[in-house]
């Protein structure tokens, strides 16, 4: 593959394997990675939560991507599915562990027009953290103490190297001074309308809106409360407000966007069959994740971290693809 820039002399598609792997900056920010995951295991592990090998392949996967497409794979002549997301995987967890966490690989083939969006790879890692019998607060008091060792651990061992990549570490100060921001869907869509930026109510917010609501913020903040229809089936809707998701995300400052997604988890089959069939997915697909439903699984909270795209917002990086050892950018073949 070759070196390609945008006018503004960003680069967009990463060089050759060996340059790539030699590059200072490749070498400084993989130890940036490493110290921030080794934090992140050692204040799971102090929390209570153990750590399991994630699943690769299965029959069902999560759904609800942003128009990104599946990857089938022949399992002795079944076809079965490359994990976007272990959420599935993670509710069953919980039969065995009260509360895990994995490190898990996804791929995800993303529209080709995303390939120059500086923030997404057809192939990443997720931190993902499930919480038996907890509440959405349950999971942001979790994400916002789990952000914080991560970046405080990178911030206290490794200023030279957060120089070297010319990443200020008093761009964190905020970060590390307290409780993260909040605001729900709605007055972020309010938000982006009095901007100028045409917002829809009933969708996710968009990548530029994102873009926007971090360019404005001097700390990470919570997007929470999405309307119904704009997430996958297992996003527990509010009992007490009806249309309303009990999700979150979490947006990084400076224009990096989002960091992180989660949610409180729909565990009751006869609710979780509507959702499906809500959002147009086939309950049929998912035989064995409903027939462990309908046996009792425990109501849960739980969220992901995008390990990349939390390594690119550290090391203040240009394109995300420059927080993986193995880029791949979607649209693009390569090794």
């Amino acid at each position: 593959m070759t070196l390609t820039t945008t006018t503004a002399g960003t680069t967009t598609a990463p060089p050759s394997p060996r340059e790539h792997l030699t590059s200072p900056v490749t070498r400084t920010v993989m130890r940036v990675q490493d110290k921030a995951l080794t934090a992140a295991r050692e204040y799971l592990r102090d929390n209570g939560f153990t750590e399991l090998l994630p699943a690769v392949i299965g029959p069902v996967t999560d759904p609800g991507g942003r128009g990104s497409k599946q990857v089938d794979v022949d399992y002795y002549g079944h076809r079965y599915k490359l994990m976007t997301s272990a959420i599935l995987y993670k509710q069953a967890s919980l039969l065995g562990f009260d509360k895990m966490f994995s490190i898990a690989p996804n791929v995800r083939l993303e529209p080709p027009e995303t390939a120059n969006t500086s923030r997404h790879l057809a192939e990443f890692h997720q931190l993902d953290v499930e919480i038996a019998g907890a509440k959405r607060d349950d999971a942001l008091k979790v994400v916002e103490e789990l952000v914080a060792a991560m970046v405080d651990r990178v911030v206290t061992e490794m200023p030279a190297e957060l120089e070297e990549l010319g990443r200020d570490k008093d761009a964190f100060t905020d970060l590390l001074s307290g409780a993260f921001g909040r605001v729900t869907h709605g007055a972020a869509v309010a938000d982006l309308r009095g901007l100028g930026h045409a917002q829809s109510a009933d969708a996710e917010i968009d990548w530029e809106g994102e873009a926007i609501l971090s360019r404005k913020s001097s700390r990470p903040f919570f997007i929470t409360d999405y309307p119904k229809g704009s997430r996958g089936f297992y996003d527990r809707e509010d009992p007490a407000e009806p249309g309303v998701l009990r999700n979150f995300d979490l947006i990084a400052p400076e224009g990096f966007g989002e960091l992180c997604s989660g949610s409180e988890r729909e565990f009751e089959y006869a609710r979780i069959v509507a959702r499906m069939r809500e959002t147009g997915e086939n309950p049929a697909k998912y035989g064995w994740y409903l027939q462990m439903v309908r046996e009792g699984i425990p109501a849960s909270a739980g969220f992901g971290i995008g390990v990349q795209r939390f390594v690119r917002y550290l090391c203040g990086l240009d394109a995300v693809w420059q927080a993986s050892a193995y880029p791949k950018i979607p649209g693009v073949v390569s090794w």
